[in-house]
């Protein structure tokens, strides 16, 4: 039986490559450094700061030298910036409203920084429809390490085999999987079915209002 759910953020819960990519492309600009298409930032986002600046500056052809630095601007642009074009997936307030009139607590788990984690999260959906917001902080390993999802299940009281991990990633599966919960991989994110499915995905649903099936075969 399926007693929480824990979603992932960027990519499941809302579409915020926009507010990610321009961020990065204004400090590259502050930089020096050429622009990247917003596309590719669906493919360097989802595993942490430190490897979305990586990617970029890999991208760009710009040396290792410069990745603290440009981390640390993209940082301090970012708290201002987090929320630029951000926006809830079409059919995820109402699915989530649904799953908290079940009685079932949901959580988030992301690879953005805490800070900003909790200021999209509460901005778009309030402060009181998740039980847990959790975003990438000192002392939890970042996903895929398994160590904040299994911390949300037993802060929540619930088995890990007891929770639906929804995410949009290999990342988020991996996580799921190797905490032992029930993974749901999204279609309507930054990823393919096909990274989902390589990924071992239990579920893989195209529209949010189909996990009200999934907690419905319960």
């Amino acid at each position: 039986m399926i007693r929480a759910c824990v979603f992932d953020l960027d990519g499941t819960l809302c579409d915020s490559v926009v507010s990610i990519g321009a961020c990065v492309n204004h400090v590259l600009e502050e930089f020096g450094l050429p622009q990247v298409e917003m596309e590719l930032f669906k493919i360097f986002v989802g595993d942490g700061v430190h490897r979305l600046i990586v990617r970029t500056l890999r991208h760009v052809g710009a040396g290792e030298e410069l990745v603290e630095p440009v981390m640390e601007r993209y940082m301090e642009r970012f708290r201002e910036e987090c929320l630029y074009q951000v926006k809830a997936y079409e059919g995820i307030p109402e699915t989530l409203a649904a799953i908290r009139a079940k009685g079932i607590p949901m959580a988030v788990l992301s690879n953005k920084p805490h800070e900003n984690t909790e200021k999209v999260v509460y901005t778009l959906f309030g402060e009181n429809l998740f039980s847990l917001v959790r975003g990438q902080s000192p002392g939890v390993p970042r996903k895929p390490d398994p160590s904040g999802a299994l911390l949300e299940a037993e802060t929540l009281g619930v088995k890990p085999e007891e929770c639906l991990y929804i995410g949009d990633t290999a990342t988020d599966m991996q996580t799921g999987n190797r905490a032992g919960m029930k993974t749901v991989g999204v279609l309507w994110g930054f990823r393919s079915r096909e990274e989902l499915e390589e990924s071992h995905a239990a579920h893989i649903i195209g529209k949010p209002q189909e996990l009200l099936d999934l907690l419905a075969d319960t």
